[in-house]
Order: structure tokens, then C-alpha cells, then sequence
């Protein structure tokens, strides 16, 4: 299959992932971009992305771990050292030598060369999996930090080793002291030449801007860059690890980003807004390619007719309990190393849970694959290399396992709102970033006016709907059952109900003409059909946004949208004292009604559409778009009020306080643009 046609199905099947994702929430979004690889491959049997181990860490590797360290928060880097090394360097050489004599031991036809090969590329943990499950349950920021610490280097380490043993299985030889050697050599060098390259560009970038070159494209593209030339000096021309340079070179970046930030602020929006594009397409990718090599490294032995499924299928379950179990008795013996004799402050108590946290959020994934498959197909004396296809079966499998195991087993780890390690009262980002909607649209109200009314009202509904999005799974699923739906559509009748009688009332007292009346009842059974029907009212909301965006599109003050309000005043008069009988209703019997929630909600409905109609003419002009962004501009300054309060209270840490301010920014950046346009 033509390449662009390739990229453009994997680009399809990455936006169909997150959309999965938002409706099926107890799957990771990974483990769904794998499932949709393997369908890709299933439906076009002839698509294929092949490529090479150091193209795919150059392309995918360097950028990701790049961003990574720039982001990763130094302090907890520096603290977390001896735990973060031990997982990355020792933990990743116990499971090469243990694992490979497991490997061995348990499928004998596998060299012992090959299964060490085998054990090291399944050494390194992927956190991107991990991150996904994150989003929905509550895993312990230590275990969190740890998992991201270490694949920053990990990956280094399991290649290196996956490496020799692959070379001593092709040629024969091998020497510990050439491989220790080889190995102090790509950690360090790679460690020094990020150090040097990174400050290198720094200079070259500040020289620049000396001589005038402040584009901030340019400097943008610059910084995007960075991670690939660092990776290909590194790598190609001192063969080095170029995986370990990434890394320091983006932990440099940070410390210099944060000296210079406030002088080239418009530069680093763009960048960040790049970067966000960036990994959420490569993220995706790498496991969507997961997914497109997964049939190809198995087919290999499930063609045999020899072979046993059942069997190969307990021989995966034995690695992955093997891999699982490795880390476990690490992860537990470094903890009570840690607690009685490290430096670290405030060491946890060994405990179980937290240990079995540990091990099931080493995941492993594309690493590992892209590492697998790069095994050669034939040895240096001409002969086919050892049983290649069942340890690519193996590898495979053993990703699918660990995958599998912590999107089961996490969630039920997590019950109990266990928060070992996390200091008390401390949220997480989007429970503060409720916490500033729900302040935002108590200061919104306090604000409303007369004047303002109509405008205050559809910026509440904007900070409502996006609370919404953001609110906690179990406000979902109580919004989402049967009975949440059930209460609020039958409030929202007995509501209609009210109005059908005030209109009623109104028309047997011969206040209104039979040409309203009829125009009202059928708004009134349209409306009913729109509350029995969700997806319909959807798209009725819908239409009406667009229809008065066109509206104020077209600059609505005109001659002809006056003619009309003044033919429907009659119309419009009604209209307004049904809502407000049916309003005066709700408000009476608030206080008796239960769930106040679902009545609230209501209140609150009717209070906007009452608004809209009192000003009708502030839905077109320009004065009443100019209202709701002052307003929205008052409830920014409250916002970062907010989150500084919430700092000095120790609820959230730096870096939450940090990337709050940079959404708040972002909403003010665009509210700004607008009210200059």
C-alpha cells in the first residue's frame, strides 16, 4: 500500500482511538490503538510500515523522551535518583540475566544467547500506556514519577544489552568487560555530548536573536529540531547513546526556558502548542504500529501446524508473570533498602500494594517491539537465527499480557482512594481545574446586570459545558444511568406542562390570537420531542449556535431583523411570562425537590432563556459579544487569584499551578485576539 495512503489510515484510525476512548473509558486508549493496528492489518492485508530500530528511535524515541525530561520536574528527578537509576540501570541487567535463564530453562529449543537477547528488549517499561490508565484512576504520583524517571534512561540500558546479546548469538563471541566497557562509554558520552550539543544550540540561538533573527518561526523550528540533530550527532557520528543525550539535553532546556521565558513568551506558546501536536500524533502512532506488527510477528509461528497454541499461550503467560514478577521482588527489596538505610526523605513504608503498583505499571510496548524486530534473520556462519519467530511470537505476547494485566488489575488496585506518598489535601490537575470553573461561575453571577444579563448567562452555560467534560467518572456515570435521565426529563415536562397551561389560560381568556396559539403549541410539542430525544436535542443546540453565529456573521442590527422583532413582540411578550411562570414554578419547589441537583439545573436553564428574551436585540450586536468578554475577562484574574490561593495551601504543587495558568492563559490569549479584532 502507497505510503501517504498508510500514514493518512493511521492518522484516521489515531482520531477514531480518542473518540473510542471517550465512550469506553475503563480501556486505555493504548490498548485501543493496538486493537485498531491489528484490525488495519486484518482489513488491508498488503499495508505495512516497516522501519528500522534507529529510524524509529529517531523519529518517535529521541522527540518523546526530549519533551519528557524537559517537562519531568527536576526536584522530584534529583529526589527520586536511587529508585529512578536502580529501575532503569540495575532492574533492566537483573531481567536480561534472570529472565534470560528463566526463558531459557522454560522453552529449551531457545539459546541461551537468544533468551538473554529476549529478556533484555523486554526490560524496558513504556509510561504512555500507563499515563492512559492515569487519566481515569488514581495511581500514586510516587509510582507515577518513578515509571516516567526510568524509561527516561531504560530504554538506553535495554537496548544496549538486548544488542550484545543479539551480536553474541550472531557471531558467537562475547566479552563482559568489552560490553561493561561499551556500556560506561554510551552512557556517559551520550550523557556529556547532551550536555554540550544542548547548550551549543542554546548559544547558537541566542546569537541569533543578538544579531536581530527574533522570528518566531524560525526560532520555533530551531527548537523542534533540537532532539533529531542531538540524536543523529550522537548516534550516527560518536555512536554514543543518542536515547541518554535526548534526555539531558531536554532537562538543560528547561533549566535555560525557565531564565528566559518572560523575554520570549510568544515563542514558547508556539512552541508548546507544536509540542502538543506533536506527541499526540506520536504517542498515537507508536501503537498504532504496535498493533501493525503484532499478526506479522506472530504469523510466523502460528502457521506451523507442529506447534501448540495452548502452549505458546501458557509460554506467554510464564514470561509475563516472570517480567512481572522480577520487578515485584525488586521493587519491594529496594523499598525496604530505602526506608532503613537510603537518603531519600520521607521513604515510604514497604507495603504490598504499593509494590504491586510498581510492578503492574511496567508495561512494556513499542520498544520492545521495534527492538524484537530487528532481529536478523540469519547468523554469521550462514544459519537461520534460533527459533526468531517464536521469540518475536513471545514478545508480542508479553507486551499484549502486561497491557491487558494493568488495565484489569490497576483499576481494582486503585479502589479505596489509596494516596500513600501524596501529601494530604493535594488534587489533581482536573479536580483544581473544577474547583477554578466552579469559583468562575460563582463570580459570572455575582457580576450579572441588567445590562449584562443575556451575555453572563451564555458564558456560564460555556463553563458549565466544560465542566462537564472534565468532571469526575463518577459524576459521569450518576449523569449517565437511567434514573439521572429518567428524573431530569420528567422535571423538565412538568415544566412544559406549566407553560402549555399558561398559554392556555391565555388563549380561552382571549388575550391572544388563534395564529400564536397554534405557533406556540406546536413550539411546545417540538420541544417535548426534543426532550424525549437526546441526540435530536443535540443537534438542535447545534443548529441554533450556528444560526446565530451567522447572525452576528452577517452584523444582525439590520432593518430587516428589527421588522421582525417588532411583528413578534406580541409573540415574544408571551413567550418570555410562559418561561417565567414555568421559572416562578421550579423556584417553588426547590426546596422540597431531591435530588436539588437535577432541579438546579433547571432553575438555572430557564433563568438564561428569560435573559435572552428580556434583551433579545444583545444576541446580534457587538455590545453584547464586548459584555461577555469583559466578563470573561474578570473571571481570569479570579482564576489565577485562585490558583495562587490554592498553592500557598499546598492543594497543588508547581508544576499544577504552573500548567493552570498556562489554560488560563491560553482562554485569555484568544478572549484578547478577539476583542482586538
Amino acid at each position: 500500500m502507497d505510503l501517504l495512503l498508510t500514514i493518512f489510515l493511521l492518522l484516521i484510525c489515531l482520531l477514531i482511538s480518542n473518540v473510542v476512548s471517550h465512550y469506553v473509558p475503563y480501556i486505555p486508549t493504548a490498548l485501543i490503538q493496538v486493537a485498531l493496528g491489528v484490525v488495519l492489518v486484518l482489513v488491508y492485508e498488503d499495508i505495512s510500515f516497516d522501519i528500522e530500530t534507529e529510524w524509529f528511535l529517531l523519529l518517535f524515541i529521541a522527540p518523546l523522551l526530549f519533551n519528557d525530561g524537559s517537562r519531568f520536574p527536576r526536584e522530584e528527578l534529583w529526589r527520586m535518583k536511587g529508585p529512578i537509576l536502580g529501575n532503569a540501570i540495575v532492574l533492566v541487567l537483573l531481567t536480561t540475566v534472570i529472565g534470560g535463564y528463566f526463558i531459557h530453562w522454560l522453552i529449551e529449543e531457545i539459546p541461551l544467547a537468544a533468551a538473554f537477547a529476549l529478556a533484555a528488549i523486554l526490560s524496558p517499561t513504556d509510561p504512555v500506556a500507563v499515563n492512559g490508565i492515569a487519566q481515569r484512576i488514581r495511581i500514586p504520583q510516587k509510582v507515577l514519577s518513578l515509571v516516567r524517571g526510568e524509561s527516561l534512561i531504560n530504554d538506553a540500558s535495554g537496548l544496549v544489552a538486548f544488542n550484545y546479546a543479539v551480536a553474541a548469538v550472531v557471531t558467537g563471541y562475547f566479552s563482559l568487560s568489552e560490553a561493561v566497557l561499551d556500556f560506561s562509554y554510551k552512557f556517559l558520552v551520550g550523557g556529556i555530548l547532551g550536555l554540550t550539543l544542548a547548550l551549543v544550540i542554546i548559544s547558537i540561538r541566542v546569537i541569533l536573536r543578538k544579531q536581530g533573527i527574533n522570528d518566531v518561526t524560525f526560532h520555533t523550528l530551531l527548537q523542534i529540531m533540537t532532539p533529531f540533530l542531538i540524536f543523529i550527532i550522537t548516534e550516527d557520528i560518536l555512536h554514543a547513546s543518542g536515547v541518554i543525550a535526548v534526555v539531558v539535553a531536554g532537562i538543560v532546556h528547561s533549566l535555560v526556558r525557565e531564565q528566559t521565558e518572560t523575554f520570549i513568551a510568544e515563542e514558547q506558546v508556539a512552541t508548546e502548542n507544536i509540542w502538543t501536536i506533536i506527541l499526540f500524533i506520536l504517542n498515537g502512532l507508536v501503537f498504532l504500529l504496535l498493533g501493525l506488527n503484532i499478526p506479522t510477528s506472530m504469523s510466523g509461528v502460528l502457521e506451523n501446524p507442529n506447534i501448540d497454541l495452548s502452549l505458546l499461550l501458557l509460554y506467554v503467560v510464564a514470561v509475563g508473570f516472570m517480567i512481572l514478577g522480577i520487578r515485584f521482588v525488586w521493587a519491594y527489596l529496594f523499598s525496604l533498602y530505602e526506608y532503613h538505610f537510603g537518603k531519600m526523605k520521607e521513604a515510604a513504608k514497604p507495603s504490598l500494594k504499593l509494590t504491586l503498583y510498581v510492578s503492574l505499571t511496567g508495561v512494556r510496548g513499542t520498544v520492545t517491539m521495534v527492538g524484537v524486530l530487528s532481529l536478523p534473520f540469519l547468523m554469521a556462519n550462514g544459519e537461520a537465527f534460533p527459533n526468531r519467530a517464536l521469540i518475536l511470537f513471545l514478545a508480542a505476547g508479553t507486551i499484549l499480557f502486561t497491557l491487558i494485566v494493568a488495565t484489569i488489575f490497576l483499576p481494582l488496585l486503585s479502589k479505596g482512594q489509596f494516596a500513600e506518598g501524596k501529601k494530604t489535601g493535594e488534587m489533581d490537575f482536573d479536580e483544581a481545574q473544577r474547583r477554578i470553573l466552579i469559583t468562575s461561575i460563582q463570580k459570572i453571577k455575582k457580576e450579572i446586570t441588567e445590562e449584562n444579563e443575556a451575555a453572563a448567562y451564555e458564558l456560564i452555560e460555556e463553563y458549565e459545558l466544560h465542566f462537564r467534560q472534565i468532571q469526575t467518572e463518577e459524576e459521569t456515570e450518576i449523569q449517565a444511568n437511567k434514573k439521572y435521565q429518567r428524573k431530569i426529563r420528567e422535571l423538565r415536562l412538568k415544566a412544559l406542562k406549566i407553560e402549555r397551561k399558561y398559554i392556555q389560560k391565555q388563549y380561552q381568556q382571549k388575550e391572544i390570537s388563534q395564529e400564536i396559539y397554534d405557533a406556540f403549541e406546536k413550539s411546545l410539542d417540538r420541544r417535548e420531542e426534543v426532550v424525549a430525544d437526546n441526540v435530536r436535542s443535540t443537534v438542535l443546540y447545534l443548529q441554533g449556535k450556528l444560526i446565530r453565529a451567522w447572525r452576528r456573521f452577517r452584523g444582525q442590527n439590520s432593518r430587516e431583523e428589527e421588522t421582525r422583532l417588532v411583528e413578534f413582540q406580541e409573540g415574544l411578550q408571551l413567550q418570555l411570562e410562559t418561561l417565567q411562570a414555568a421559572l416562578a414554578w421550579l423556584e417553588k419547589h426547590s426546596e422540597k425537590y431531591e435530588p436539588k441537583k437535577i432541579i438546579n439545573v433547571l432553575i438555572s436553564d430557564y433563568r438564561k432563556m428569560t435573559s435572552r428574551l428580556k434583551k433579545p436585540e444583545a444576541l446580534y450586536d457587538e455590545k453584547y459579544e464586548l459584555q461577555k468578554e469583559e466578563l470573561r475577562v474578570v473571571v481570569m484574574d479570579m482564576g489565577r487569584s485562585e490558583i495562587y490561593k490554592m498553592y500557598t495551601a499546598g492543594d497543588i504543587t508547581r508544576e499544577q499551578a504552573k500548567e493552570l495558568r498556562r489554560y488560563i492563559h491560553n482562554v485569555e490569549s484568544v478572549t484578547l485576539y478577539e476583542m482586538g479584532e
